[in-house]
């Protein structure tokens, strides 16, 4: 069976390695298919592309989307989308303009409390036109602030702490409208990771569907075995397609590339939907 990771990130978002870097990788951990999902942007897939061509791993173009439902935070992870399409280009473009006016605020409140030159700091490791927290996480642990960048997010970029900035991103409605509108799948990323009750939950799940939303990530890295068969139960009962990805970022997690696992039996994996073939 074919080894599929359909969640990663490169130096185009936050991740630490190059697409190109990225693929190599890939193939070296076995990886046959892979979906580039960096956060709010596409633009590492052109060379991403490349790259897949050279070590014979198909390469699934895609991107993760910030969305604020309820007050609260959610990704979903857009597959095969095209990359050319004008309403998903504009609608990330207006998402990045988010994210620089709250680095702006961040910077102030890390000032504040003595981290010195946090922007600057933070677009040292800012390699294309998405600026986030993990680029202030590599800064504050660079200067010893924070004993990692793990660390870093926890002292200082989580809700309740000092850099945190709340952030209102796309609407549900508009993140799905533009993935379906490129001829892409809309997933929910790494469902578990909300903290949510079971009422909000299938709230949103309800409320996903409504919207056009296809598919869920039932596996995961860190994801439980009773989590992995709640979200299978989640897709059956929704109607939606299971995914699976790494989420990888880093090499120092345990979000290892390529060692995601296998969707659980009873689901039906989103790369056996229908106009699959035209994704990748």
């Amino acid at each position: 069976m074919a080894n599929y990771d359909l969640h990663t990130h490169s130096t185009a978002s936050d991740g630490v390695f190059t697409p190109a870097q990225l693929l190599r990788h890939a193939h070296e951990a076995g990886v046959d298919v892979l979906a580039l999902t960096d956060h709010d942007t596409l633009d590492g897939l052109q060379q991403a592309r490349e790259a897949a061509a050279e070590y014979a791993v198909r390469l699934v173009s895609g991107v993760e989307i910030s969305v604020t439902w309820e007050g609260t935070l959610f990704h979903i992870v857009g597959l095969g989308v095209d990359e050319h399409d004008s309403a998903l280009l504009q609608g990330l473009a207006a998402l990045r303009e988010q994210r620089d006016r709250r680095a702006l605020v961040m910077a102030q409140q890390l000032e504040r409390i003595g981290i010195p030159d946090p922007l600057a700091g933070a677009k040292k490791y800012q390699s294309t036109r998405v600026l986030s927290r993990t680029h202030f996480a590599h800064y504050l642990a660079e200067i010893g602030a924070a004993g990692s960048i793990d660390a870093a997010f926890n002292q200082y970029l989580k809700p309740g702490t000092p850099g945190y900035v709340a952030t209102r991103w796309a609407s549900l409605a508009e993140a799905i409208d533009w993935i379906n509108g490129a001829g892409g799948v809309a997933v929910v990323a790494h469902p578990g990771r909300y903290r949510l009750g079971e009422p909000v939950l299938q709230r949103f799940l309800g409320d996903f569907v409504d919207c056009g939303g296809a598919a869920i990530e039932v596996v995961y890295p860190s994801l439980a075995p009773d989590n992995v068969a709640r979200f299978a139960d989640y897709a059956g009962r929704y109607g939606l397609f299971a995914s699976l990805g790494s989420d990888f970022h880093r090499p120092d997690t345990s979000r290892k590339l390529g060692q995601v696992g296998s969707l659980p039996d009873g689901t039906i994996p989103v790369w056996r939907g229908r106009g699959w073939n035209h994704l990748a």
